[in-house]
């Protein structure tokens, strides 16, 4: 049975046996106290790179057990993310972590050549699972937060990588709306030309797994009676489980005011490293940080 409510991903987490965290440079109250809660329900280890001292002090005014935790001492935040990176390539850990590193410190470590995390000819894309109080199950969409203007070559990643993260939720065959500004077929738009072929590469079998179909624009995507009235057919008009954006503009406004404005939650992780690697804002709260743990063991090898 597909998996509708984030809450639910941790019963089937804990089904396939813990996964160990590597948290880079975890030296904030969000990060430990979220790896602390995964670790009381039992989905992962962890092990939180960073400085000693300063975890010593928030597992103080937070009540938290320190002894739960391994503790590699590291008080340089790249250092720390590169320290978290080494541990993952020895085979020291399943997931990897971003903690009170900057994005794009934390991105530098996993992307470089000689010690990062990427296999060769790999795409980094970013995957968001976000759970709106509106729709009536979860959406899985891609890019918000890692490729500012994907080419052609990375729209079809990131459609496969969004197919792969739903499928981790149980949906058998999830549909995919590839977005853009209107469901017309307009030559001289290329978000358009773009979504049409990617739809036409999976009615060929080129992409595999999924129901896909676009170019779509969002109300049609994600609103029957909106689909209904623009007579737009198909399996995925008004019941989409995956978005594929056009440009980060796209899809990190959506995925903002589902949570700003509409109340959802949201667990999100970066793909096409060796492991899954959690990446949530610096602000963002313990829930969202324990949601995209959970939504990274689920993914984990």
């Amino acid at each position: 049975m597909a998996i509708t409510k984030l809450e639910q991903i941790f019963d089937v987490v804990r089904s396939k046996g813990k996964k160990r965290l590597v948290a880079a440079f975890a030296n904030d109250s969000h990060t430990i106290g979220a790896v602390s809660m995964a670790i009381d329900m039992g989905i992962i280890d962890g092990i939180l790179v960073g400085d000693e001292a300063t975890i010593k002090k928030v597992c103080d005014e937070e009540k938290i057990d320190i002894k739960k935790f391994r503790i590699v001492q590291e008080a340089d935040e790249m250092k720390a993310a590169s320290k978290a990176v080494e541990l993952i390539n020895k085979g020291e850990g399943d997931i990897l972590m971003k903690g009170l590193v900057s994005s794009d410190k934390y991105m530098k470590a996993i992307l470089n050549k000689e010690t990062g995390l990427m296999p060769p000819k790999a795409v980094l894309s970013h995957v968001t699972v976000i759970e709106v109080p509106t729709y009536h199950k979860l959406l899985t969409v891609g890019d918000v937060a890692v490729i500012p203007a994907p080419d052609f070559g990375q729209k079809i990643a990131i459609t496969n990588y969004v197919i792969r993260v739903a499928q981790t939720l149980q949906i058998e065959k999830p549909k995919v709306a590839i977005l853009a500004a209107t469901e017309q077929m307009l030559a001289g738009m290329p978000a358009c030309a773009e979504a049409a072929m990617i739809a036409k590469m999976a009615d060929r079998g080129q992409i595999k797994g999924a129901v896909v179909d676009g170019p779509l624009a969002l109300d049609v995507a994600i609103d029957k009676e909106a689909a209904d009235i623009k007579k737009v057919g198909g399996l995925v008009a008004g019941d989409a489980d995956c978005i594929v954006f056009p440009n980060i503009e796209s899809g990190n406004v959506f995925f903002k005011t589902c949570t700003k404005l509409a109340k959802g939650e949201l667990g999100a992780m970066v793909m096409g490293a060796k492991v899954p690697c959690v990446l949530t804002s610096r602000g963002d709260s313990v829930k969202s940080k324990m949601y995209s743990i959970a939504l990274a063991a689920l993914s984990a090898k």
